[in-house]
C-alpha cells in the first residue's frame, strides 16, 4: 500500500507557524489587556503544546514519543478550558482568547490524531516469518549492496524518511551508539532513505560505525515493499529532498533470512527500543544469549 500524504504535506510549517503567531500574540495581549487577562493566559497556555513538542523534536535527541502525548494534549485542553471559563462562566472575556485557545487546540489534535499517523496497512511482504524480498540498492559510496548478502548472518534494516526528519536522526543515533553490541553480536546494520546520496554520506560520516547506507533513489523499493509515501516530506522543507519517502519501517532477520522481527508502526513518533529486537534475536536462537546491555534513553 502506497499512501499519497500530499494534505499532510502542506499541514506541518504553516501549523507551526500558525500556532506560533497565536502564542505570540497570546501573551501580549495577556501583558497589556488586564480585563481578559486570565482569558488570554488560557489561549497562550493552549497554543504552547506544538512549539514545545517541535523545540524538542528539533533540538534536543528524542527517539520516539508516546503515541497520544497525553502531558501536551492536557495542556492544550487546560488552556482551552480557562479561555471559555472566563468568557462562559465568569463573563470577564469575549470571543478573541476563546477564538485563539480553540483553534490553537484544535491545531495541536489535528498534529496528534491525524497529522502524526499514516493509516497504513501492514506489509504482507514484511510480517513476521516471511523471508525478507530480494533488493540491489547503491550504498552511499556508489557500491552495489544485494540484500541476498545478508543471509549467513542475522540482520537489522531500518527504512527511514530521510536527514530531515529529527526522530529517524535520533533513531540511527541510538542505534549506531549500540554498534559494538551489534557487531560482538554478528549483526549486520543495514540503513536504507530515500533521500539524496549526498545526504546520506553525510550520514555515514557523522557516525563512522560500520552499517551500510543504502540510496533507494526514486523511492522503488519502498514503493515494490508497499512502505512508501507519495508526498510524505513537508513541503517548503530545504535541503533538495525528493516530495515522496518511506514509511518508517524497522525489520529483524535472522541468518536464514527470515523476518523475526517486523515493526511498521502508524504513528511516525513511535519506534521500537532496540532492547526489543535484541532481546527477540536472543530469544529465537539468531544471536548468542547474554546479559543485556542497556538502551539510550532520551
Amino acid at each position: 500500500m502506497v499512501i499519497n500524504a500530499r494534505n499532510k504535506s502542506l499541514f506541518i510549517f504553516p501549523a507551526v507557524g500558525v500556532v506560533t503567531v497565536l502564542l505570540v500574540i497570546s501573551i501580549l495581549q495577556a501583558i497589556f489587556d488586564w480585563n481578559q487577562r486570565t482569558a488570554w493566559i488560557g489561549a497562550a497556555i493552549a497554543s504552547l503544546p506544538l512549539p514545545i513538542l517541535m523545540a524538542r523534536l528539533m533540538f534536543s535527541r528524542v527517539e520516539r514519543t508516546s503515541d497520544n502525548l497525553p502531558s501536551l494534549l492536557l495542556l492544550a485542553g487546560a488552556g482551552f478550558i480557562v479561555a471559555i471559563w472566563q468568557q462562559f462562566v465568569e463573563f470577564r472575556s469575549g470571543w478573541p482568547p476563546t477564538a485563539v485557545a480553540g483553534c490553537a487546540a484544535l491545531i495541536f489534535v489535528l498534529y496528534v490524531f491525524w497529522y502524526s499517523r499514516f493509516d497504513r496497512i501492514a506489509s504482507g511482504q514484511l510480517s513476521v516469518g516471511s523471508k525478507l524480498p530480494d533488493f540491489q540498492l547503491p550504498d552511499s559510496d556508489g557500491e552495489q549492496f544485494d540484500s541476498a548478502s545478508l543471509r549467513g548472518s542475522p540482520a537489522v534494516l531500518l527504512f527511514y524518511r530521510g536527514n530531515w526528519c529529527p526522530l529517524c536522526m535520533a533513531q540511527i543515533t541510538e542505534i549506531a551508539e549500540r554498534y559494538k553490541d551489534l557487531e560482538a553480536l554478528g549483526i549486520n546494520v543495514v540503513l536504507i532513505s530515500p533521500q539524496p546520496d549526498a545526504a546520506s554520506r553525510n550520514l555515514a560520516t557523522l557516525h563512522d560505525v560500520p552499517f551500510r547506507f543504502l540510496v533507494d533513489a526514486g523511492n522503488q523499493v519502498a514503493e515494490s515493499l508497499d512502505i512508501g509515501v507519495k508526498n510524505g516530506v513537508p513541503i517548503g522543507m530545504p535541503g533538495g529532498y525528493a516530495s515522496d519517502t518511506v514509511m518508517p519501517t524497522l525489520l529483524v532477520t535472522n541468518a536464514n533470512g527470515t523476518i523475526i522481527f517486523s515493526d511498521q508502526t502508524d504513528n511516525y513518533r513511535v519506534r521500537p527500543e532496540p532492547d526489543i529486537y535484541l532481546a527477540i534475536l536472543r530469544r529465537s536462537g539468531a544471536v548468542p544469549s547474554g546479559p543485556q546491555t542497556s538502551g539510550v534513553q532520551s
